[in-house]
């Protein structure tokens, strides 16, 4: 045992054990993608109608033009990609449907055909995906179809893939007025309402169009965006809340009671109960196309968020009994497994083996860098060893020393909603304190260098002038971040990521915080000790930073080199929940470049202060977590905790924000982690620095939408 434990704490050791978790790892995870080999999965892409179409395609073992079976067709959210949709596309797979999981246009690897102006990127996507996928399935040889070509096709999706989802039924009822036939047999959404569907049509028109097609939607309890109450139906307390994250539920809005036939009175509403409702008539400019029919409807209410519907055993459960429904009569009978009951789910084993997998892939990165840094050009990254920075001594010293830190940790998390979405109120108090920051520096600095150059004063107040000058320039810069936010990283054909932007500028505001705080600390307290930048771990020697490039940029390639083979192997990537390391495209390459310039500011910024407050203290690294990311886990616990306890969230109006954090926070956790040990390794910030750059900056762009042709 003792032998083993030895063997780990060297680099080959762990660089082995690495190999073993991702390998392993990725093995069984592809074992559970496929049922254990039931399932044939493979990446498909196609041309549709707006562009270029990618998803993972699975296939039964059977299937095909000879055993033709139904067809679900399932898609993800705003941030996500087609992984998102392992659970449905599993388990409905497993009991011997045909999925297809859909990246919808500009995500993934899907891509738009057309140019997209700035402020039009939303009327794209979401709109045609769903059907422009379900055109192309009716197409081919294995979906089933009735004697009048009618087929058996499902469609699906989570937030905007449920609009989508919405929106491809009314497609196909348009369509089938034409044609005579319907493609999609079925549908239903989660985690959407009609807010967004509604800019195309109304919801009478669309619930209409569904006619006799059975319907669901998946509607969870605490959703942070969709299935509010109405204006009208909303008490005076209700209307005073600015924002969407509280509790509620559809089923007794007028939407959901519209959905479900059961008008503004009458009964209530059961979740998870079909109704059989008389859709409307069908109408084109008042005129009617297709006189009523009778469908069945259906809502699920779950005491979920919107992000947990993805990662359910309830969720999936409820899309599991109504497929069987929706297509009770018409699977193959090649589908032995069709009637497989919900409880019987495999995914999350999936999903647990994709995270072990993961679990190497970041372990790797610090052995192998090691290792690198033993060759000859690449060892000029390490330099000479650094002294820590004293500790402070006196009572008020260690006072300031934690009030800092916990300062540091929360400012970012405090500032976090003003500064995601760039709140006009809040940026205007950010610009009068950088404006009194800015004067304050200037006065220390001015009466720095006047007492320094007297006779007999002390020469530690020429450094006090120098601080002051320095955090002058750093309050100047933090001046023109807070007043002209609007002109930073602002979505363009260069900057063509929404939420990569919003992360940009909140990480620039942060690390101009955590610049301005150790300065003071460096100037007014530690060089009066003796400290020096050298002490930070700042080398300024070409070589040392240009090799340290190298080493981080060999060590992320190498990583990504096994993410591919994995892929390419066992069809899978490395990922947990909404936190993912998946293959990227060479847009995203090139997008990411675009971004690792403002991310390099932040992470090297952030490198220098975990290790100028962390590494000479007990429990460093759990200290430099909470240092990276402890307010931001303190901000998400008061925003959930109180939405569930109470039912309204701390910050009502933070939606998508607080969605981010569920990634952007782990990535913050291994940051600090690495920032420690690859500083440990090379004695400076700049492997560290590099590293995270270039690693999460990639895991960043490559997980979200990017709008690949803005114009």
């Amino acid at each position: 045992m003792k032998m083993m434990s030895n063997l780990f704490k060297k680099p080959t050791g762990l660089l082995a054990l690495s190999l073993v978790l991702i390998v392993l790892g990725s093995l069984l995870a592809g074992m559970f993608n496929t049922s254990f080999y039931k399932v044939n999965v493979k990446e498909i892409s196609f041309k549709a109608d707006h562009g270029t179409l990618n998803g993972l395609l699975y296939m039964p073992k059977g299937a095909g033009a000879d055993d033709p079976r139904p067809v679900i067709v399932t898609t993800h959210g705003y941030l996500n990609t087609k992984e998102m949709q392992d659970a449905p596309a599993i388990e409905m797979s497993r009991r011997g449907y045909i999925v297809l999981a859909l990246d919808m246009y500009d995500h993934g690897d899907s891509r738009w055909e057309g140019d997209i102006k700035v402020g039009e990127q939303f009327s794209t996507f979401w709109i045609y995906s769903q059907f422009d996928a379900a055109k192309y399935m009716y197409g081919q040889d294995y979906t089933k179809k009735d004697e009048n070509g009618n087929a058996y096709i499902a469609v699906s999706g989570h937030s905007m893939g449920g609009f989508s989802t919405l929106l491809a039924m009314y497609m196909d009822e348009m369509n089938a007025l034409q044609t005579g036939y319907r493609m999609i047999h079925t549908g239903i959404s989660v985690g959407s309402d009609f807010s967004y569907a509604a800019a195309v049509a109304p919801q009478d028109q669309l619930t209409a169009s569904y006619g006799s097609r059975t319907v669901g939607m998946i509607a969870g309890h605490y959703d942070e965006f969709f299935f509010n109450k109405s204006d009208e139906e909303k008490t005076e307390a209700e209307k005073q809340i600015e924002g969407t994250v509280m509790r509620k539920d559809f089923t007794k809005t007028l939407s959901g009671r519209a959905f479900l036939g059961l008008g503004a009175d009458g009964e209530e509403a059961v979740q998870g109960q079909y109704y059989s409702v008389d859709s409307g008539d069908v109408t084109i400019e008042e005129q009617v196309v297709r006189p009523s029919q009778t469908g069945e409807r259906i809502i699920y209410t779950p005491n979920q968020t919107h992000p947990w519907n993805h990662f359910s055993p309830e969720t999936t459960g409820y899309l599991i009994d109504f497929y069987a429904h929706a297509f009770e009569g018409v699977t193959s009978p090649s589908q032995t497994d069709a009637g497989l009951s919900s409880g019987s789910q495999i995914w999350w084993l999936k999903e647990a083996f994709n995270f072990v997998a993961m679990i190497g892939f970041f372990l790797m990165i610090v052995p192998l860098s090691m290792l690198l840094l033993r060759l000859p050009f690449l060892k000029q990254a390490v330099t000479t060893v650094t002294a820590p920075l004293s500790k402070p001594l006196r009572g008020g010293q260690t006072a300031m020393y934690w009030i800092a830190i916990v300062f540091s940790a929360l400012i970012p998390a405090i500032l976090f909603p003003t500064l995601m979405d760039k709140q006009a109120g809040g940026l205007r108090v950010l610009t009068v304190a950088a404006i009194v920051l800015l004067f304050v520096s200037i006065i220390v600095a001015v009466v720095g260098f006047m007492l320094g150059r007297r006779s007999g004063s002390s020469p530690w107040m020429v450094h006090v002038g120098i601080g002051g000058v320095i955090l002058a320039v750093v309050s100047a810069i933090m001046w023109i971040l807070f007043a002209k936010a609007d002109s930073i990283v602002p979505l363009s054909p260069f900057f063509n990521e929404p939420t990569t932007n919003q992360i940009v500028y909140w990480a620039l505001v942060s690390s101009s915080i955590t610049a301005f705080i150790t300065f003071a600390f460096y100037y007014f307290s530690k060089k009066r000790s003796g400290a020096s930048f050298k002490d930070y771990g700042i080398s300024l020697n070409p070589m040392t930073i240009i090799a340290s490039l190298c080493t981080a940029a060999i060590a992320v390639a190498v990583g990504y080199l096994l993410l591919f083979a994995m892929q390419a192997i066992f069809g899978t990537d490395f990922r947990i929940w909404t936190f993912a390391v998946r293959t990227f495209t060479m847009e995203h390459f090139i997008t990411g470049l675009r971004y690792m310039p403002f991310f390099l500011i932040y992470y090297f910024v952030s490198a220098v202060a975990i290790n100028a407050d962390t590494r000479s203290r007990r429990g460093g690294y759990l200290l430099a977590i909470f240092l990276n990311v402890g307010g931001l886990i303190l901000w998400l616990i008061a925003q959930y905790g109180l939405n569930f306890a109470r039912g309204v969230a701390l910050y009502p109006d933070q939606n998508l924000n607080g969605i981010l954090l569920f990634a952007l926070v782990p990535v913050l956790i291994v940051a600090a982690i690495y920032a420690r040990k690859l500083f440990e390794q090379t004695n400076n910030v700049w492997l560290p620095a590099f590293v995270n750059t270039i690693l999460f900056t990639l895991v960043t762009v490559a997980n979200t939408v990017m709008f690949w042709n803005l114009v």
